[in-house]
């Protein structure tokens, strides 16, 4: 019998090598290996996707565009084990947001993409969480019930925190949340800029208390550096756009400031990011930065939506630009839906909207130089249905919820600012999301007028491997009717 004292030689824990979630593959069994061994040196491990799934014929939420469980790939940091959650009462919500959930937002079972990260935002030790879904696909839903769930209505301090690029989309975002949690004591605040004079109020404002904070990072970081906004309870902090919000580009040193700020008082917050895409530079950059994350991606090849039908447009000047939309998308779209016309710059957006106006149409416009109050009264018409035409810069392209829109025109196609002769490819995704929202159709059409253009184009067309279809002729009313009866349209 073998003396128990009997020392046995340390061995090095093996190394672990943080993946990208969308990169791993399916690591090959060591059969040297038992499956206990396994289960504990395997530190990041590929979940059985098809046990996560929803069979279709069960499917109840028809408008939400689910992915097929294919294109879901699902990445676990350590060894806690996750179930999918096929109805929303295996998530042990509370009776209040189960009404909420149901009367208020008319959902009947979760999405594919909320049935898989629901659970992993929810489940002890609320690990930290990267979600990339194509628009439509139920994010939005996935972070606010993640954070009404972790709240204690008895502790009057702000325990969920939210940070998104824009003034618009925290509005939108605290409106859903607002809905889904009628019925529950918990209170919520929007931080945003209110107008020129926002910094020196916020000195003397009282200080916060509502549960849920959602706003935008100036704001937010403003807050907290004036001792305004206490983080030291925060059980999770949510990060929407979250390719934008990381980004060198955008607002990367906020978000890093506003992390660290929190990291010092509050070693517990859970994290998540949420987008429809991110870039390699992002992607290195969350690997460095965000500890202990599960992933969450659906393919990159499948995040344009399926449910929008893309067009390429070949106009010869700016004329017959402005004459397409005229007497072939508005005229035969005015009955199918609103239209967001997209332009790169705000001197665009005048003259479009001029023109448009010049011709009878009456249009509404909105970029970063209007008032606050401007843009606001703006978003809520047409929100409202009062407006059926909107021209907008890319303060909309990100997160905008509107289910009438069923046309999105690409007036000027997306570039980098730095690069004009180069795609900005998220931008176009976020652009052709505005349509098709929660899987029902939509169109889209791209004007090419410069050698440019059709080189930007064919770039887009090569990064998405997609053919996107070109209309015969800009001025034939047939092929625009062909067009839109092709997208369900008409």
């Amino acid at each position: 019998m073998p003396d128990s004292t009997t020392s046995v030689p340390e061995t090095k824990p093996t190394e672990v090598k943080r993946s990208w979630g969308d990169e791993v593959e399916e690591e090959e069994e060591n059969p040297s290996l038992d499956d206990g061994n396994k289960s504990e040196d395997k530190a990041v491990s590929q979940l059985k996707v098809d046990e996560l799934s929803i069979a279709d014929e069960k499917k109840v939420n028809k408008f939400l565009d689910d992915p097929d469980d294919s294109r879901i790939r699902a990445v676990t940091a350590g060894d806690t084990p996750y179930s999918s959650a096929a109805t929303f009462e295996e998530l042990n919500l509370s009776p209040e947001l189960l009404k909420g959930l149901y009367v208020e937002m008319k959902f009947q079972k979760p999405s594919k993409i909320q049935a898989i990260s629901l659970p992993m935002i929810l489940t002890p030790p609320y690990k930290n969480l990267v979600a990339q879904a194509h628009n439509g696909s139920g994010k939005t839903t996935c972070f606010v019930l993640g954070m009404l769930s972790r709240i204690d209505p008895q502790l009057k301090r702000t325990q969920a925190l939210c940070i998104c690029p824009t003034r618009e989309l925290s509005i939108q975002n605290l409106e859903v949340l607002q809905k889904m949690g009628v019925y529950t004591q918990i209170t919520s605040e929007c931080a945003v800029p209110m107008d020129n004079t926002s910094g020196e109020r916020s000195k003397f404002r009282p200080p916060i208390f509502a549960h849920v904070v959602i706003g935008t990072p100036g704001t937010v970081k403003r807050l907290m550096s004036l001792r305004k906004l206490s983080v030291t309870d925060l059980k999770i902090l949510v990060f929407d756009e979250a390719d934008h919000m990381l980004a060198k580009d955008g607002f990367q040193d906020d978000s890093m400031k506003i992390m660290k700020d929190i990291e010092k008082s509050n070693t517990k917050c859970q994290v998540l990011l949420f987008s429809a895409t991110f870039d390699e530079a992002v992607k290195n950059f969350v690997l460095k930065t965000v500890k202990d994350f599960n992933q969450l991606f659906v393919k990159k090849e499948e995040l344009s939506l399926e449910s929008v039908k893309q067009y390429k447009v070949n106009c010869p000047d700016e004329i017959s630009k402005i004459l397409v939309i005229k007497d072939r998308i508005l005229e035969f779209g005015e009955n199918l839906g609103q239209t967001i016309i997209f332009v790169n710059s705000k001197r665009s957006a005048s003259m479009l909207h001029k023109a448009l106006v010049d011709l009878g149409y009456d249009v509404t416009t909105i970029h970063g130089a209007l008032t606050r109050e401007d843009r606001d009264k703006i978003v809520k018409e047409f929100k409202d249905g009062l407006t059926q035409v909107l021209i907008s810069t890319d303060l909309l392209a990100r997160g905008f919820d509107q289910r009438q829109v069923n046309l999105v025109i690409n007036f000027d196609l997306p570039v980098k600012y730095e690069t004009p002769d180069e795609p900005h490819y998220e931008v176009y995704l976020h652009r052709i999301g505005r349509a098709g929202r929660f899987g029902s159709k939509g169109a889209v059409f791209n004007f090419l007028m410069t050698d440019e253009d059709h080189m930007i184009m064919q770039k887009i067309e090569k990064y998405f491997d997609i053919h996107v279809a070109e209309v015969s002729s800009w001025n034939s009313d047939e092929d625009f009717k062909v067009a839109l009866r092709a997208a369900g349209l008409v």
